[in-house]
């Protein structure tokens, strides 16, 4: 166990990625804030890098080393890639700063003809719905945690990163609904995005409460493993359980909580505080709102 706790790991195609958006991310930042200070208050690249970072530390640090011993472990990364890392990251508003931040060649030989075309304006709008933003991030978090999905990530270190990329994708989708990051703007009414988390918080309860209650171990590979902590790997899979059942839902409550205050907040008030506030501070006091 003490060995594992302090094995980390370099997989190189994460640390590319993290280290790649990092650098253009905050090139354009620099680049974005000189005109626009107002949507680009400092707070935002502070998410943006911490998402990254969090990012890396489910990847490549002990957390790793231990998700094929406990269970528990593993749904600690799982919560990262899912619901730690992608809001930051969306909270950082990545869309304007990573175009800015890429060289104007690439930009206008490469991804200007793409912006331009229809398929392509098409392709976002879907993917960026409501719907189907929901429906890819439950169903994966669904599908990849039935026992034949699991266990073929133990198969394969290809599926297990495809397992990951599965995760971490779909919850960006579903996050940027959450957050409607500037510049984009939200295609349904704002308080629709409440029963939109509460629904996806039932959807991480049923999972959680198969997982707390259940009497015999789901995961062959758990039990099979060596033991390396006290927990047996029933009480594992319980400990997994609770995890997920208590960590998701406080991450999917506080938003709710926060757009149900601004909806209910009369509308004199917040522009009251809004023209008394300076509008660095505007920004950075609803994040979700640009």
């Amino acid at each position: 166990m003490s060995q594992l706790l302090s094995e980390w790991s370099f997989p190189p195609v994460p640390f590319i990625g993290v280290t790649l958006g990092a650098i253009l991310y905050l090139r354009g930042f620099i680049l974005t804030r000189r005109a626009r200070p107002s949507e680009l208050p400092n707070w935002r690249a502070v998410c943006f890098l911490s998402g990254l970072a969090t990012l890396w530390l489910a990847l490549a640090s002990p957390i790793d080393a231990l998700d094929d011993y406990l269970l528990a472990m593993h749904m600690i990364q799982h919560f990262i890639l899912m619901s730690v890392a992608p809001p930051l990251i969306v909270l950082g508003a990545p869309t304007v700063p990573m175009l800015r931040g890429l060289p104007r060649s690439l930009v206008r030989k490469l991804l200007g003809p793409l912006l331009r075309n229809r398929t392509f304006h098409a392709a976002l709008r879907f993917l960026t719905h409501p719907m189907t933003a929901w429906l890819s991030m439950n169903i994966a978090y669904l599908g990849w945690h039935t026992p034949f999905m699991f266990e073929l990530t133990f198969r394969s270190e290809n599926i297990h990163d495809f397992e990951h990329f599965c995760f971490f994708s779909t919850s960006l989708l579903f996050w940027w609904i959450v957050l409607a990051p500037w510049p984009s703007r939200p295609r349904w009414p704002r308080w629709t995005v409440i029963p939109y988390l509460f629904s996806a918080d039932v959807v991480n309860t049923v999972l959680s409460a198969i997982l707390v209650f259940s009497t015999h171990v789901l995961y062959p590979s758990y039990a099979a493993a060596p033991r390396v902590s006290f927990l047996t790997p029933l009480k594992d899979q319980a400990a997994a359980g609770a995890e997920m059942w208590v960590l998701n839902s406080i991450v999917f409550l506080i938003p709710a909580i926060a757009i149900t205050l601004q909806i209910l907040t009369p509308r004199a008030l917040r522009t009251s505080r809004q023209v008394s506030e300076p509008a660095g501070q505007q920004c950075g006091a609803q994040p979700g709102a640009d």
